[in-house]
């Protein structure tokens, strides 16, 4: 008899040995389950190594961005710091400003009352200089008419007896001009009126004034005028030319061409 067939009849005559049998069976299906368990759990395991090891990458990443953020908010607290000088900085040199504005217009002040103060200097220097330029123009004309004595004398004029007439039209009757002023040289020599105009430099429009100074002057005291002279230093050619046809005698020492 083979060993398989032992075996069965053993089986099939010994309940101890089929149960002892049926329980190694048993045992092995069961070992076999854990065996499928417990390839199931390396399997878990290992998954969860895997999870373990993104979490621990992820982890790793999370405490790169934490780091990057504290980075920026250690950059931003410096930014800030640096803004808060800026801004108190900026606010001293406001403060600067505001007095650097307060000085610039204090010496804007001082400025117009140094304008002012000068105005006033000028207009009195003006009246000053006025003042001065009748007095230089009155020995002007007597020096002139010194330098011309002879001839004046020659024509019958003595200088020493030329007068300064000044006469303002004040209601314009004479002139047509209301508060016009007359201003000429004039000489009576036996109840005779001349009409003496003396300039250190003579030009037309001294030269064309002449015969309105004359015919204003015959209004005024009455009298013709028996003759008009224009006594100059210089004169010009297109004065002398325009003297010579309104019959004005001119003295004088040159013509400027």
């Amino acid at each position: 008899m083979s060993l398989k067939e032992e075996f069965l009849e053993l089986l099939e005559r010994d309940r101890v040995f089929r149960r002892t049998v049926a329980g190694l069976i048993g045992y092995r299906d069961i070992m076999e389950r854990f065996e499928e368990h417990d390839k199931k759990f390396n399997d878990i395991l290992a998954e969860l190594r895997e999870h373990k090891k993104i979490l621990e990458e992820h982890s790793k990443r999370f405490e790169e961005h934490d780091k990057k953020f504290n980075d920026i908010l250690a950059e931003l607290r410096e930014h800030r710091k640096i803004l808060e000088d800026h801004s108190k900085r900026l606010e001293e040199h406001s403060k600067r400003f505001e007095e650097h504005d307060k000085k610039f217009n204090e010496i804007i002040g001082e400025i117009h009352a140094l304008r002012k103060d000068f105005e006033l200097l000028g207009d009195r220097v003006e009246v000053t200089i006025g003042r001065m330029g009748r007095r230089w123009g009155i020995d002007l004309e007597r020096t002139v008419l010194r330098i011309f004595k002879e001839a004046l004398e020659a024509r019958g004029i003595e200088p020493g007896k030329v007068e300064k007439f000044r006469f303002k039209d004040v209601d314009g009757k004479v002139t047509g001009v209301r508060g016009k002023i007359i201003d000429v040289d004039v000489l009576i020599r036996d109840d005779k009126l001349y009409v003496v105009e003396v300039k250190s430099m003579a030009e037309i429009e001294h030269v064309e004034s002449l015969p309105e100074k004359a015919g204003h002057l015959e209004k005024i005291l009455g009298r013709p005028v028996e003759k008009t002279l224009l006594v100059a230093v210089h004169i010009d050619r297109e004065a002398y030319e325009r003297a010579r046809e309104l019959n004005i005698e001119v003295i004088y020492s040159h013509i400027i061409e």
